[in-house]
């Protein structure tokens, strides 16, 4: 009895973990201080190769 209460808690445990997870990834990616490195990485794909590679030297 004891051991299948401390599964439940273990699954519990490990369920709201991932859910607080996920709630840090989503702020951290609509952050405001993000957007403009969001921005520019989804600008690439129009850029010329020098552009390109000064992109990539800046991000380090």
């Amino acid at each position: 009895m004891a051991f299948e209460s401390l599964i439940t808690d273990a699954r519990n445990l490990v369920t709201v973990l991932s859910f607080l997870t996920f709630i840090g990834i989503c702020w951290w990616a609509y952050s405001a201080r993000r957007s403009a490195d969001f921005e520019a990485a989804a600008n690439l794909p129009f850029a010329d190769e020098m552009d390109t590679q000064a992109a990539e030297k800046q991000h380090g």
